[in-house]
């Protein structure tokens, strides 16, 4: 069992390495819930799954699931439920749940969280559960988590798109996806969707990024102004030759304004 006290010395000490270049977003003014959309990568999903549990333990303490939300989310017929094993295995929404334990304890009594399983959606399932999703994003007492990672580069990972025009193999994957992330940026699903065909990047979180920026252009389409901006980038490894492979990693932030 991983001690709840070396788990928050980690995070204090990560935290603190962490430089923010933007003003803060609504998790300072603690949201009364936290959606967080992760892909599937163990079951072969068409559409989004909510969890069995009704609480996700941490070392710190225990994360409560909205029932409420996830009762109005099943009314609507676009859900299914995963099982517990399914849930135990999948990792894209669980290794959210520390930072989200450890940013939130001082009001760890006052909000619940909401998983989502988003599936490999098409084109049209994404516009549909973004316009679903629209009325929680506008609440401003709602935060979304969206876990992705980006490029896996390597024959391991089968994708070894390589622009010689960038020199190194390392620096053409960050091409590829900075070219993704200034697309993410203009906050049009449909351009981020004809990037994905045209480059075929291997970002895992493509799905629940999709429903997002579906999500904000049905509210943008009500007025209300947004804007995103990513603040962070790296490699897990810089690739050089054919037998190299890397996993990158961005972080970034919705604002609503």
């Amino acid at each position: 069992m991983f001690a709840g006290s070396q788990l928050n010395a980690q995070l204090e000490g990560w935290l603190s390495q962490a430089q923010s270049t933007i003003r803060p977003a609504r998790a300072i003014i603690a949201p009364r819930r936290v959606f967080i959309l992760g892909p599937s990568h163990h079951v072969p999903l068409s559409r989004c799954a909510l969890s069995p549990a009704d609480i996700y333990r941490t070392p710190l303490y225990d994360l409560r699931i909205d029932q409420k939300v996830y009762a109005d989310l099943w009314k609507t017929g676009l859900f299914e439920r995963i099982s517990m094993q399914i849930d135990e295995d999948e990792h894209s929404i669980e290794m959210h749940l520390p930072y989200t334990a450890k940013a939130m304890e001082s009001h760890k009594d006052e909000f619940s969280i909401v998983p989502v399983l988003v599936g490999a959606l098409s084109e049209s399932k994404e516009q549909e559960y973004g316009k679903l999703l629209s009325k929680y994003l506008a609440d401003p007492t709602n935060l979304f988590i969206i876990s992705s990672d980006f490029c896996h580069w390597g024959q391991r990972f089968r994708y070894t798109y390589y622009d010689e025009s960038q020199g190194e193999i390392y620096r053409s994957i960050e091409n590829l996806d900075k070219m993704g992330m200034s697309i993410i940026e203009q906050l049009d699903p449909m351009s981020f969707t004809n990037y994905l065909k045209k480059y075929r990047n291997t970002i895992c979180g493509r799905h629940p990024i999709g429903v997002l920026l579906n999500a904000v252009a049905e509210l943008r389409k009500a007025g209300l102004e947004m804007n995103f901006s990513f603040l962070n980038y790296a490699q897990s490894s810089q690739c050089r030759n054919w037998q190299d492979s890397s996993v990158s990693y961005a972080a970034g932030a919705l604002i609503v304004h």
